[in-house]
């Protein structure tokens, strides 16, 4: 195991050689997206809108546009990364030849998902933080919940990728699963104020989960219960996610 760790290591560690490359380009798009939509919605609009569970608009709106982050970076970078990676570039065969097989090709991809995730809700948190809807003890707790919601959404990436034939196909599951679940997980509204039966989809999407999380941190609310509740489901999600991951994307290491 601590082999299989630390080559695992270095396969994120590859990843990370690669994107530092082209650093400024590839952060940028993560970074802006969430504060466009604080700058739009929570700002703009939100001089325009009542308070909202006793707060501001923008207040609000600064966990969820936090953990955005963790969904598009970890889902892109485990969808078509991955892909383009094992289909077009060869990487994963060439590191087959090597001592590095396929659970060290895996255990590296979620590493660096989770990685990703993490770091890069860090930024945007303090970037939030600085403009003044968010807090410096969230910035101190935020990695750990980026990390985590990261992983489960690059779970989600890795499990399109074993089904996926061609990569114009990810299109299909970002308008039919990650689109969707950037919209009703809590991030614009509550949704309490959704149909029953949405409500009970938003169950078994790990970004609700994270962002509810979020929520009772930066808002120091009902934290004890919400992480009780909601830590123990986007746990249990996650747990899933990544073996049914590991079950599509395994075999196709070996091909």
């Amino acid at each position: 195991m601590p082999e299989t760790l630390q080559l695992s290591w270095k396969v994120a560690m590859r990843h990370w050689a690669v994107y530092q490359k082209n650093f400024f380009s590839n952060i940028l798009p993560t970074i802006t997206d969430p504060i466009f939509y604080m700058v739009v919605f929570g700002f703009w609009l939100g001089n325009h809108v009542s308070q909202i569970q006793g707060m501001q608009y923008a207040r609000y709106l600064a966990p969820g546009m936090v953990l955005t982050t963790c969904l598009y970076t970890a889902f892109f970078e485990a969808s078509y990364g991955f892909y383009i990676r094992m289909e077009f570039q060869g990487v994963y065969h060439a590191m087959t030849t090597t001592p590095v097989g396929a659970r060290e090709i895996l255990i590296g991809e979620f590493i660096w998902v989770a990685l990703k995730g993490g770091v890069m809700a860090t930024i945007t948190a303090i970037i939030l933080t600085i403009t003044g809807v968010s807090t410096p003890t969230y910035i101190l707790l935020i990695p750990l919940l980026g990390g985590l919601v990261g992983l489960s959404c690059g779970a989600i990436g890795l499990v399109s990728a074993g089904y996926v034939r061609n990569i114009d196909q990810f299109q299909t599951v970002y308008a039919l699963v990650i689109s969707p679940m950037f919209f009703v997980s809590g991030i614009f509204f509550p949704v309490e104020q959704l149909p029953k039966w949405i409500q009970a989809i938003c169950m078994i999407s790990p970004l609700y989960h994270g962002v509810r999380i979020g929520q009772a941190i930066l808002w120091a609310k009902d934290l004890g219960p919400t992480l009780l509740v909601h830590g123990s489901a986007l746990l249990f999600i996650t747990a899933v996610l990544s073996a049914w991951a590991w079950k599509k994307i395994y075999p196709k290491l070996y091909q």
